[in-house]
C-alpha cells in the first residue's frame, strides 16, 4: 500500500501534529502512541510489513482528544476510557477548548480534589 498524502499520516507526523515530544530531549515521543494504541480500542492504525503504522484521520482526532482529556484535563487512563466508551457524554471538538459547561463539573471536582488534599497536608502540618 503506498501512503497517499493526506490519506494517512505516520506516526511521527502523528506525534508532530498532537505536540507529542520527550520533555527531557525534545525528541518525538512515538512511543506514547503506541502505549496508547494498546489501551484503547478506538485507535486502529494500519499496520504494514516492517510494523510501520499509518493513522487515519479518525485515528489521529480520537489521538487529539486523548491528549486533551490525559494532559489538559487530568484524567487517568481508566477515566478517559470511561469518558470516551460512555455515550451519553458527548464528546467532541468543545473538549479541545478551556473549561466549558460540558466539562465544568469534572474540571472542577478535580480541583475540588486537589484544594482537598492541601488543606489535609496543612492540618497535618500545624
Amino acid at each position: 500500500m503506498e501512503k497517499t498524502k493526506g490519506l494517512y499520516k505516520t506516526i511521527s507526523e502523528v506525534a508532530q501534529e498532537i505536540g507529542l515530544r520527550n520533555k527531557k530531549n525534545k525528541k518525538l515521543s512515538t512511543h506514547t502512541l503506541r502505549f496508547w494504541e494498546k489501551h484503547f480500542k478506538q485507535i486502529k492504525p494500519k499496520i504494514l510489513s516492517g510494523n510501520r503504522r499509518y493513522y487515519s484521520q479518525k485515528d489521529v482526532d480520537y489521538l487529539k482528544l486523548i491528549y486533551s482529556l490525559l494532559k489538559n484535563k487530568g484524567f487517568t487512563i481508566n477515566g478517559a476510557k470511561k469518558a470516551l466508551n460512555d455515550p451519553s457524554l458527548k464528546l467532541d471538538d468543545t473538549l479541545f477548548s478551556g473549561v466549558n459547561k460540558k466539562n465544568f463539573g469534572s474540571t472542577i471536582k478535580i480541583k475540588a480534589g486537589k484544594i482537598k488534599n492541601i488543606i489535609k497536608k496543612i492540618k497535618k502540618s500545624n
